[in-house]
């Protein structure tokens, strides 16, 4: 193992000559004999997978830096001149966030910037836009400009020290299989630097490089006006919103969507507004973490006298809510909850304009398989179709293309984790959009003299309360992880699922990662299957629906839990201490934490 570590460092140390700031540090570590460090960094290589790149900036094989920026966009490149023989007319986009890591030198625009020289040195056009955006405009000029693929520089809401490299393919959607291997394999088949990849002035100064911003600005502002359906009630609207942007891109295109709604602009959270890659005021930068977050949101929302929040992560593809309620308390809603308002919004609006029933047969709604099952409910009652995707964007997003390329009308998908597609022109999950699109619901509500809260309460007496808990634990280490997920494959017995947990009795189960489900006449489940990842859900007699995932990205195993009623069972209060129930007999029974040294969320 120490003579692969230097064989590794030795390769690293030729090739990684120009930045001198990791250079040095792997020096010092070799000249220092640091064998656990130089392990930790040179031990395995970042795997490439469906959700592209995410890890920590530094250096080595194990982390996000040039190097690895190029070698990885290498085998990217060489992937898609496989596969599009007109690449080099068509070209690719590339996007940034404003993550920086000052220790390696490393930074989400100058990985953006040595992604495109890759490109540019094997003659591919590439649109760099010149400043930080967003993540949804990068699929978003993929579809607009019909170009072969695109890259975005961001590790969303991960830890500060982390960088990411997200991909969409031809169809503007984030890749799915086969791509994730067909690229991991000619990675590994590029890692030398070419010729030309470490030479910035020939990206910087050739004519292959264009800058799309200031034209898919006004091009993305736009096609999401076309989901405006109340600019006079937005005009006069006299509700507040503050939005905060937690440090990352999204306080100058929240501000630019609310004036293409023609709403007031949001109140803008002073501290948390201009990028800054420390994000000094929070100890995650993930609004889905709750209040925390939103602490100096509330503060100033209590000042100006607004009555909802809009927080967006640091790339701006998600969004988080909160209302002030009656008593003065905030209320931070969940994904779920947030994905029920706007699917109902959506679709009413949609209605509204489109009264003949005949038009239904070609509406869809799409949600991951972990999220909420409210759009099904309302699907089931208005008569409109809908589907479920396996977890992330990018299945919802592919199947999203799918149904339009047939002429369908996409209407909306959502995922738990605060993720929206409101506009089909995107994709992908899009906090811009979502946010103005919340903006002016809640605008219409207030002249119908109701709220967020009360429209959410109506809409679960309509179609049935949906309660949901989720959660995950912390795991590092991977054998208890595969034994944890074994342990239910084989619980009594070889072959075995468990029939109950604890007081509640399994009624059906799907395995995605070994592909069986018991309630098809086959036993085989129907959604795509993954051997690489975990995944399990049980569905309870009493209604309950768990599901139990390991993270792409984290060290954590999910837990997704929801308890669907029947329209007309509104004892909110019996519905969710049943839940609790579920989930602690879910945590006592499966997850068994104090066996598996497992580590609850933190607070």
């Amino acid at each position: 193992m120490k003579i692969q570590i230097f064989i590794a460092v030795g390769s690293w140390e030729r090739w990684h000559w120009e930045n001198p700031k990791t250079l040095a540090a792997v020096q010092k570590m070799v000249k220092d004999g640091a064998l656990e460090e130089l392990q930790k960094c040179f031990g395995a290589r970042m795997e490439f997978g469906t959700a592209g790149l995410r890890a920590a900036m530094g250096p080595g094989v194990s982390c996000m830096n040039d190097l690895t920026i190029i070698q990885t966009t290498q085998g990217f490149c060489a992937y898609l001149e496989k596969s599009f023989p007109d690449l080099k007319e068509r070209g690719v986009v590339i996007g940034f966030d404003a993550r920086a890591h000052p220790a390696s030198g490393g930074c989400s625009k100058r990985f953006a910037t040595l992604a495109a020289t890759v490109m540019i040195s094997r003659g591919v056009p590439v649109y760099l836009f010149h400043d930080i955006t967003p993540t949804p405009f990068v699929p978003f000029a993929v579809s607009h400009l019909s170009l072969c693929a695109g890259i975005m520089v961001t590790a969303s809401h991960n830890p500060k020290q982390d960088n990411g490299y997200k991909v969409y393919w031809e169809n503007g959607a984030q890749i799915i299989p086969p791509h994730d291997c067909g690229i991991a394999s000619a990675i590994s088949e590029n890692l030398e630097p070419w010729p030309q990849s470490w030479d910035e002035n020939l990206a910087l100064n050739s004519l292959l490089l264009k800058d799309p911003y200031e034209d898919m600005c006004r091009e993305y502002f736009k096609a999401v006006q076309q989901h405006c359906f109340h600019r006079d009630l937005n005009k006069s609207s006299e509700v507040k919103f503050v939005h905060t942007s937690v440090h990352g891109v999204g306080h100058t295109f929240v501000q630019s969507v609310f004036k293409a709604f023609d709403l007031c602009p949001p109140f803008a959270v002073v501290e948390q507004k201009d990028p800054d890659p420390e994000f000094p005021t929070v100890k995650y930068p993930n609004p889905e973490e709750g209040e925390g977050v939103l602490t100096l949101s509330f503060a100033l929302a209590e000042k100006e006298g607004a009555t909802v929040v809009l927080a967006n992560d640091p790339d701006a593809d998600r969004l988080a809510v909160a209302e002030k309620q009656k008593s003065g308390q905030w209320r931070v809603f969940s994904g779920n909850e947030l994905g029920a308002l706007l699917g109902w919004w959506l679709f009413r609006c949609w209605k509204e304009r489109h009264p003949e029933p005949a038009a239904l047969k070609d509406v869809y709604m799409l949600a991951s398989t972990v999220s909420s099952k409210i759009l099904r409910a309302i699907a089931l009652k208005e008569g409109f179709h809908f589907e479920e995707t396996l977890t992330g964007f990018k299945w919802m997003g592919n199947r999203a293309k799918q149904l339009l390329d047939q002429g369908k009308t996409m209407l909306f998908a959502f995922e738990e984790a605060i993720g929206y597609m409101c506009c089909p022109a995107v994709l992908d999950k899009d906090g811009v959009s979502a946010a103005a699109i919340t903006a002016e619901l809640t605008s219409y509500l207030v002249t119908q003299g109701t709220t967020l809260t009360q429209k959410l309460n109506a809409i679960f007496d309509e179609y049935g309360y949906h309660i949901s808990k989720n959660s995950y634990f912390i795991c590092h280490d991977q054998d208890i992880i595969q034994q944890l997920f074994e342990r239910l494959r084989n619980y009594i017995g070889k072959d075995t699922y468990p029939k109950e947990c604890g007081e509640f009795a399994v009624s059906a189960v799907r395995d995605l990662t070994t592909g069986y489900d018991s309630s098809q006449p086959d036993k085989k489940a129907t959604l795509p299957t993954s051997r690489s990842s975990q995944m399990i859900t049980f569905t309870f007699s009493n209604g309950g629906v768990a599901t139990m995932r390991t993270s792409g990205t984290e060290p954590k195993i999910k837990y997704y839990t929801e308890l669907c009623a029947a329209p007309g069972n509104s004892d909110v209060k019996q519905l969710k201490a049943e839940l609790d129930n579920l989930v602690d007999a879910i945590v006592q029974y499966f997850f068994e934490p104090e066996k598996n040294k497992l580590k609850p969320r933190p607070e």
